[in-house]
């Protein structure tokens, strides 16, 4: 296997990727990976690994850094693609420098919206937003403000399957890479969730499935629960069933009032949404049979 030339990095800067690594667990998987990156000088940042038991499938993901030399990159491409071939690895390779493009959709309620536009502006979240999409007009004004377009698009029955083509062509258009339900209220048809598989994140109140249907914070009062919590998950056609990615939780008490736990709940849905999101656009959650493993 060819190496690349030492180049002091000083003099000609360095190129970040991260990689993820997804193959049958074995005697040797990270050893393969490892040598064939520091064959090639490549530097490893970070790196965490999971053996699951359950599936026998193991994950990877890294982060590297190799001289900014064209030559440099192809030569990681040849020893990867070997790894691929030796180990039957699935094996991906992202520049850490590029910006995965986060279409949001929302309602009428604006909390996890907001937050998620803020965390973009200050550059917590780095991610493009190339618009807002929503079933309601209402957020237009707040979302015109941080200088993103807003696209209007009312849902009926007889409607849900025209504009669902529509989004699923801004989609395409807008080379976007994954689509957070930031509060939307609205059911997807099982055709979209199986468009988008593993590329749309929703948000919901609780721990999954408990308390469905509307006020679900008035629900938990009269059943006096003693913790409240957000689940986000990951879009499937089986409602509010789909592999969870994060979870947060605050304990209550009988002294809670039905607003006191909505303002709560709140804060957890912005919080586990956002997490949510992070995870998701560096590269850090996999999906295994029904869950996922987020290597953090």
């Amino acid at each position: 296997m060819s190496k690349v030339t030492q180049v002091p990095q000083e003099e000609i800067g360095t190129d970040r990727f991260i990689m993820t690594v997804r193959c049958a667990d074995g005697i040797g998987v990270i050893a393969t990976v490892a040598k064939a990156l520091a064959d090639c000088n490549a530097n490893v940042t970070e790196s965490a690994t999971y053996s699951d038991p359950s599936t026998g499938q193991f994950f990877m993901r890294s982060e590297f850094e190799i001289p900014a030399d064209p030559h440099a990159k192809r030569v990681v491409d040849a020893a990867l693609e070997f790894c691929r071939v030796r180990r039957n690895m699935t094996i991906e390779v992202f520049p850490t420098a590029h910006r995965c493009r986060v279409l949001l959709m929302v309602s009428k309620t604006d909390h996890c919206l907001n937050d998620l536009l803020y965390r973009h502006r200050t550059g917590e979240l780095a991610i493009d937003i190339p618009a807002v999409v929503s079933n309601h007009p209402d957020l237009r004004p707040l979302v015109e403000w941080h200088d993103i377009p807003f696209i209007h698009m009312p849902v009926t029955r007889d409607s849900r399957d025209v504009q669902e083509a529509k989004l699923l062509e801004l989609v395409r258009e807008q080379a976007v890479d994954v689509v957070v339900l930031a509060r939307y209220m609205q059911i997807l048809s099982p055709a979209m969730c199986h468009a988008l598989p593993g590329r749309i994140i929703n948000i919901h109140h609780s721990f999954l499935p408990g308390f469905k249907g509307a006020k679900p914070y008035h629900q938990a009062h009269r059943r006096g629960v003693k913790i409240v919590g957000a689940t986000a998950h990951y879009v499937t056609d089986d409602l509010d069933e789909g592999p969870i990615i994060e979870q947060e939780v605050e304990r209550v008490d009988h002294t809670y009032t039905p607003e006191k736990l909505i303002r709560i709940g709140r804060e957890l849905e912005c919080s586990a949404l956002a997490r949510a999101v992070r995870f998701h656009v560096e590269r850090r959650v996999f999906l295994n049979d029904g869950r996922t493993v987020v290597l953090k």
